[in-house]
């Protein structure tokens, strides 16, 4: 086996130092859960009754109690593309657990929402906190402690995350994590970007800005472009929770059927009553939190996982910071280029050699922990091998040593830079962090007047004005999570696409987020801590000079310590109300920083 590279051998060695006490609380919880917690076994008999009331058909299968009975939780509906090829995967998994000598029934449903949908409305300001509300509604649906182990159907942005927050809460249980692929290819994301870009500019109709929209997110699948739906999916299999090269199989094909099936067999094969029992408590431990940071580096992914990682790390009793990320950043080299960081698409990714090739590359540079449990056999290996139907069967090929195409996939010996994508920012407005995979290195450093924002409506007001039309970085505050559920900020990208394309030196500042699918200009989001409750970003004025420096990771206001020491922070908006953002007042009033994964649930219960 190839030596693991001695920085991150150090930083899996922080993790776990810093996880100690929390992680073996965590494994006292699971091993206590798996010994004398509630199971099928020692239900009473009505309990049971009313377990198998809604299933009559395998009702005589289930009863004896010698079969494992799966638990599918699934974030189906039909308003989300990438949800919406979940409809029949119930029933035919049903089948397949037949066919495993097990059974299986719906557990429950978790809410999935579209970012896509919501985004620069006001429905967006719910979007994160449904990550919390996901991980409940999971919690709810393995309660009924009817289940030797689960099969977790989600995909998008706060699904997987929150699905895996609260199955790590049951982690005596086996679980394999079970995406649906990505739509075909549509309208290539760099067109389609272009028409948003000139709709900004007013030389576009919104006739024709639809039209594009429609011709790129087109049938059922996640998006295309590698944001936070596809960093998700490639975090999953560093993380050995999916079968192997499932992450991008296209709905509807044979090899996305067989990879489900084959999911469905091997769940009944790691179960607890048999020799080889894999929960999901022990397959995420600190080296696969560890190699989730990895790939997300090497492959330029979606900088929502720095919130989202601490915090399903965090249920599981384990805690990664953001100086780790930015340790690994230096370290792991950029190896993909896919949109919004270069051309292709998540299809074209997958052709080109796809995730695995990337794992298989990491593992060969000694770049990320090999001897991890996964819930496929072969370990971390396995998931260096590319998945095929050969006649009717399911198979697993070794790559070719070169790249299918090496603008978008290159082998760790040539990558496209010898650091990640990453960088953290820190000085006297806080921590941020920034993307900086897709930002030409020119402009990795820019030194402007601040013009500040409350809302980003605001902003794009300003910039059909024509009063953004100079050097300048845009700062965006209460938009954090204690603020306002901390939308995603993607409407900005075109204003400020366009302004950069102009010639001007732009940034943007804020205490929000920014979409997965943002890219070329540069963006420290967020900036801990945030405006309400005090943070620094508050005390900004129009006109203060700041530095953005990725290089050196600076993030400064220029302005004379005595006065900005001086300085009160001025005055937060009061809430919103209606498209029920006041539901989650709870939520926002007890969330906290965005560095420990912006979660009131995990604050309020000491995780």
């Amino acid at each position: 086996m190839t030596t693991l590279q001695s920085e991150i051998a150090a930083v899996t060695d922080r993790v776990i130092e810093r996880s100690r006490a929390k992680r073996a609380a965590y494994l006292d919880l699971i091993r206590r859960e798996r010994e004398s917690g509630a199971d099928r076994p020692r239900l009473g008999c009505a309990n049971l009754a009313h377990a198998y009331a809604g299933t009559d058909e395998q009702r005589d299968l289930m009863t004896p109690g010698n079969r494992m009975n799966i638990g599918i939780v699934t974030s189906y509906n039909d308003m989300l593309s990438a949800h919406a090829v979940y409809y029949r995967y119930p029933e035919q998994m049903k089948v397949w657990a037949l066919e495993a000598g097990a059974t299986a029934q719906v557990a429950g449903g978790v809410p999935a929402m579209c970012d896509g949908v919501t985004q620069g409305y006001q429905g967006m300001e719910l979007s994160l906190f449904s990550r919390d509300t996901i991980a409940l509604s999971t919690g709810i649906a393995l309660s009924h402690r009817v289940f030797e182990g689960a099969a977790l159907l989600g995909i998008c942005d706060k699904i997987v995350p929150g699905l895996l927050m609260g199955a790590l809460r049951f982690g005596h249980l086996p679980m394999i994590m079970i995406p649906g692929g990505p739509m075909r290819s549509g309208l290539a994301n760099k067109d389609k970007a272009a028409v948003r870009e000139r709709y900004a500019e007013g030389k576009a109709t919104r006739e024709e800005l639809l039209a594009s929209e429609i011709a790129a997110y087109h049938s059922k699948g996640t998006c295309t472009f590698y944001g936070t739906a596809n960093s998700n999916q490639m975090m999953m299999e560093a993380m050995g929770l999916h079968m192997p090269g499932a992450a991008f199989a296209n709905p509807g094909t044979k090899l996305r059927q067989e990879l489900t099936r084959a999911a469905v067999h091997r769940l009944a094969d790691i179960g607890w009553a048999g020799n080889d029992y894999r929960p999901i408590g022990h397959v995420v431990d600190e080296k696969a939190i560890v190699n989730a940071a990895i790939v997300l580096l090497a492959t330029g992914g979606s900088t929502n996982h720095l919130i989202h990682v601490p915090a399903f790390a965090r249920a599981a009793g384990i805690v990664i910071d953001w100086d780790d990320f930015d340790r690994l950043s230096r370290t792991v080299p950029l190896l993909t280029r896919v949109y919004p960081n270069g051309s292709a698409d998540v299809n074209g990714f997958e052709d080109a050699g796809g995730p695995s090739f990337v794992i298989r590359e990491l593992l060969k540079g000694g770049l990320m922990h090999g001897d991890t449990l996964t819930v496929a056999k072969g370990g971390m290996a396995a998931y260096g091998e590319k998945p095929a139907i050969e006649g009717d069967a399911l198979v697993w090929q070794a790559h070719p040593a070169q790249s299918g195409d090496d603008s978008i996939i290159r082998t760790v010996d040539a990558p496209f830079s010898p650091e990640g994508g990453f960088r953290i920012l820190k000085g006297n407005l806080g921590r941020a962090c920034i993307k900086v995979s897709a930002v030409e290195r020119d402009r990795w450093t820019i030194e402007a007047p601040a013009r500040v924002f409350s809302d980003q409506s605001e902003v794009q007001d300003a910039f059909k004005a024509g009063e953004l039309e100079r050097d300048v970085i845009v700062v965006v505050r209460f938009q954090g999570p204690k603020a306002n559920g901390m939308p995603e900020l993607h409407k900005l990208t075109p204003p400020l696409g366009v302004l950069q394309n102009r010639g001007f030196r732009v940034a943007l500042v804020t205490d929000g987020r920014m979409s997965g699918a943002s890219g070329k200009v540069p963006c420290a989001i967020h900036l801990s801590p945030e405006a309400i409750g005090g943070g620094p970003i508050g005390k900004v004025r129009d006109g203060d000079i700041l530095r953005l420096d990725a290089e050196a990771g600076i993030l400064e206001a220029l302005v004379d310590a005595a006065e900005w020491d001086a300085r009160e922070n001025v005055v937060a908006p009061p809430p919103a109300v209606g498209t029920g953002r006041e539901l989650f007042a709870m939520m926002r009033h007890h969330a906290d920083e965005a560095e420990l994964g912006a979660s009131a649930m995990l604050a309020e219960a000491g995780l």
